[in-house]
């Protein structure tokens, strides 16, 4: 399929008629034609066609019509007809009042494209943003806030046996359908009668030895079915397929072979897969089971950051979908080196804890003069949770002789450097025994019987800048400031209620980044509306029997 670029004529004339007739007021799709132009031009998709082939549609018109399917909720079949039908939307598009559209097929080929050129982000995302700052609706400094949410995978739960169950299945029904004759000469009868429905089509056993019994029984078959299919004389489209290649990354993770056969991985017999790495479903690899806050869920994690200025909408300058047990620290980073990239880089950026640590604030403010404010901890030790006990705060350090004092005035008597386990630089402090064993407060200080009080603290320019930041956070000052932050989770609100962002239409990361990035250019584009047509933020909702309780 070939490109020919098509260039914008602007909106014909009857078609701009009809449309200012039908909608004197005007409609979102007139207001972003009349203030945005064309919002992508063929040119920018040029790479994601050949030289040869027959033409293909605009890729620009589709791009715009992607976004428009998100703004108003449309399956493919639906965003096609509006195409064809609606005058508004060919007011935007720029088409004549008789042009037919194209079929809604297009557009699942055009998603495919996108996905396979890896840059969706510069393509869509940033094309708008760059509209946006033309327009002076973007700008750089001010204030930005991020935070995350959990998007759900397009597949079911799954449990271990149930998990290997349907493995096995899927990649055997592949089988029949392009190999039946093969598979009806390497496969024991009693396999298709075992294996034909779905696992959630019969009941599995109850107790562990049954339970482990099946487990080792389907283990068995799957090395079968790998072992036949990985023969000289099987079929070569066999070996290819997906769901063989399934079949073999999960049985990896999920059995183990030696000299007596197949067995079942535990946590004390070979081990199981990290969180990080272990497929959950044979129908979404990239997706992960973690937990936050509480909530577990399979599938991703979508990370936003977005302006707050009071005199400018707020528009979304950062999205990224991320595997679901990747931590916010490590998106940090990313924001800033994004932002600045593209010259959108705030002033100051607010941010929950998952988001901060002294490493990252000195980052921010050392290679991208970024402010980044947020909530530090005191610390995961017993005596910073207990608001009668010394936590490293109580102990003075002289930094110049690496030497330090606890509450009771004695001295350390060996101080040094280490690495923690994470690889990061700490310094040292341990005292005497001497000192520490008649201790009148030593409850206060250790729970060791024996041992005396070693403390372990960051590096002298962290460990000053977190214990200013913990006083500056105790203070009214700072709460005001901060409390724009949460801002942040009306804007999640929006896109999860009124643009299903919380749901993964498609299966795997790359389809689900997509996806999210026409998620985050609707809602921007829908904010840039209301802004031109003045219409006030939403408030948070408030119960009637709130009301009353705050009256």
């Amino acid at each position: 399929m070939s490109l020919r670029p098509r260039a914008d004529r602007g909106v014909p004339v009857e078609t701009a008629r009809v449309a200012r007739a039908a909608f004197p007021n005007a409609t979102f799709c007139l207001r972003m034609r009349d203030v945005l132009g064309p919002l992508f031009t063929d040119e920018a998709f040029a790479g994601l066609f050949s030289g040869r082939g027959r033409p293909a549609e605009s890729p620009g018109m589709l791009a715009i019509v992607s976004v428009l399917q998100f703004v108003e909720g449309l399956t493919d079949a639906q965003a096609a007809d509006a195409v064809r039908g609606r005058v508004d939307w060919k007011y935007l598009l720029g088409l004549e009042l008789t042009d037919q559209g194209f079929d809604s097929s297009v557009l699942s080929e055009f998603r495919g494209r996108l996905v396979d050129s890896g840059c969706v982000e510069a393509l869509l995302f940033d094309s708008v943003l760059d509209r946006l700052k033309a327009v002076d609706l973007l700008t750089a400094g001010g204030r930005a806030r991020t935070d995350s949410t959990h998007v759900l995978g397009a597949i079911r739960s799954l449990e271990r046996l149930e998990l290997v169950g349907e493995t096995l299945r899927g990649a055997l029904e592949a089988i029949a359908a392009t190999a039946p004759d093969w598979l009806r000469s390497v496969a024991p009868g009693d396999w298709f009668t075992r294996y034909g429905p779905r696992v959630d089509a019969y009941r599995l056993p109850k107790a562990e030895s049954e339970r482990l019994e099946l487990a080792l029984r389907v283990g068995a078959d799957g090395v079968m079915v790998l072992e036949r299919a990985g023969r000289a004389d099987a079929p070569v489209f066999v070996k290819s397929l997906p769901a063989v290649d399934r079949l073999r990354a999960i049985w990896v993770q999920q059995y183990y072979r030696d000299s007596d056969g197949v067995h079942w991985r535990t946590r004390e017999n070979h081990g199981r897969p990290p969180g990080a790495i272990a497929i959950t479903s044979p129908y979404d690899l990239d997706a992960r089971y973690s937990v936050k806050r509480g909530t577990g869920w399979n599938g991703y994690k979508v990370q936003i950051c977005e302006t707050c200025d009071g005199d400018l909408p707020h528009l979304i300058t950062y999205v990224d979908t991320v595997p679901a047990t990747e931590a916010d620290i490590d998106t940090t980073a990313r924001v800033h080196e994004s932002l600045t990239k593209r010259g959108l880089a705030p002033a100051e950026h607010l941010a929950d804890s998952a988001y901060v640590t002294a490493d990252a604030i000195l980052d921010a403010r050392d290679r991208y003069d970024i402010e980044l404010t947020g909530p530090v901890g005191y610390g995961n030790q017993w005596q910073s949770k207990n608001p009668d006990a010394f936590d490293t705060d109580a102990f003075a350090v002289d930094w110049d002789t690496l030497t330090a004092a606890c509450p009771q005035g004695h001295r350390n008597t060996w101080s040094g450097a280490a690495l923690d386990r994470h690889g990061k630089p700490r310094v040292m402090f341990t005292f005497s025994m001497t000192d520490c064993t008649p201790c009148p407060v030593r409850s206060r200080c250790t729970r060791a019987k024996t041992a005396a009080r070693t403390i372990t603290l960051r590096p002298r320019e962290q460990h000053e800048l977190l214990r200013s930041l913990r006083a500056d956070q105790q203070t009214e000052h700072w709460r005001r400031r901060y409390a724009a932050r949460s801002g942040i989770e009306g804007t999640i609100s929006q896109a999860v209620r009124a643009f299903g962002l919380r749901r993964c239409r498609y299966n795997g990361l790359a389809k689900t980044r997509v996806q999210n990035i026409l998620i985050a250019t609707a809602v921007n584009l829908t904010r840039m509306d209301a802004w031109l047509a003045g219409k006030p933020l939403g408030r948070t909702r408030v119960s009637h029997l709130a009301t009353l309780a705050t009256a």
